[in-house]
């Protein structure tokens, strides 16, 4: 929430808020989710908002307020992001101390049972000899390591059970993981994966001395046809354009939702020339097939991208990259859309 919101929130105006918001919800007969509840609690806190205004335009198309249309509202408006990264980083944190823990437990069980045995040999080598006393102290360490072999057998099961839970908690953290880097409706990566593996990707090509190239693609008049046909229209077009650039950037290559109707592909290792070729295919069959509405099998006409392309240069920073590959994705609207522009021209011909 706002910190606007926030506040008002833990205010006298608290409870006001949240009738508010719960009698908004009641009547456009919108589920009280915790997410709605979010949602219009920004509603009717920020009346003068973005997502207010987008709200008011749904509720005057008529358009029902599915837990669809929630979820793209949260994902555009309400600020997540910095608390995912913060989950994310907590987890990983967590995961290397689990590590650390293991070893450091297995490691002393070793050692335990290590001392054992050493002391019973000694006991054994003794056997024969006349040193009573030595003998008495010795067989009196020999009992007490038979006791801490059992201790150490007790621990062994407990390490045994507590690697598994380690195990089985390592893998719930790699699927948060994964789940904070991915984009829930379009299935690629999200912008906070993306920005991390073009960083990775340009050090490494700075490190290597290769080139990457950098591609970033935008529904042409997304805007126009999600007013005209709604939200759950608009995320249908949003998965079939992301299924296309799915398909034609497997690994090495990176795919991400860039935000909104704009995707990104990272070509680490590719020149210009080389992506050039990608997205003109990825182009065509975005706009050979013609989408029709899910709920009504209305025909939608073809769906039509645009996409700018950005080859970098030695010692070029990943913002300066995004910013060249972003000006030639201009240079496609600006040319009539439904094309693909090349920062270097001359890179891509070459």
């Amino acid at each position: 929430m706002s910190a606007d919101v926030e506040t008002s929130l833990r205010g006298p105006k608290a409870y006001e808020l949240a009738r508010k918001a719960i009698q908004a919800m009641e009547a456009h007969q919108v589920w009280p989710t915790a997410l709605n509840f979010e949602l219009w609690v920004h509603y009717v806190a920020a009346k003068g908002s973005a997502l207010a205004a987008e709200i008011d335009t749904i509720i005057e198309s008529g358009e029902p307020f599915t837990d669809e249309v929630g979820e793209h509202l949260a994902a555009q408006f309400l600020p997540k992001a910095k608390l995912n990264g913060e989950i994310l980083e907590a987890g990983q944190t967590l995961s290397k101390e689990l590590d650390s823990v293991s070893r450091a437990i297995e490691s002393a069980r070793e050692t335990s049972e290590a001392y054992g045995q050493q002391l019973a040999s000694a006991s054994e080598s003794l056997d024969g000899d006349d040193a009573a006393a030595i003998k008495t102290m010795v067989e009196t360490l020999t009992v007490a390591t038979r006791k801490v072999r059992e201790e150490n057998h007790a621990l062994e099961t407990q390490l045994h059970d507590t690697t598994a839970e380690l195990g089985r908690l390592r893998e719930h953290l790699e699927q948060v993981r994964r789940d904070a880097m991915t984009d829930a409706l379009s299935g690629l990566a999200n912008r906070k994966a993306f920005d991390e593996a073009l960083e990775r990707a340009s050090a490494q090509a700075e490190q290597a001395g290769e080139t990457v190239t950098l591609a970033v693609i935008d529904i042409d008049h997304f805007k126009s046809f999600n007013d005209t046909w709604g939200h759950q229209t608009g995320d249908q077009v949003i998965r079939y354009v992301a299924s296309v650039i799915g398909r034609a950037s497997g690994n090495p290559r990176f795919s991400a939702r860039y935000g909104g109707e704009e995707f990104a592909i990272i070509f680490p290792g590719e020149s210009a020339r080389s992506a050039l070729a990608v997205l003109e295919a990825v182009r065509e069959e975005v706009s050979s097939r013609i989408l029709k509405r899910r709920s009504t099998n209305e025909d939608l006409g073809a769906i039509t991208i645009s996409a700018g392309i950005a080859e970098r240069k030695p010692g070029e920073a990943p913002a300066s990259l995004i910013e060249r590959a972003d000006s030639a994705l201009y240079a496609s609207k600006r040319g009539g859309r439904n094309r693909t522009s090349c920062a270097d021209p001359i890179a891509a011909a070459a």
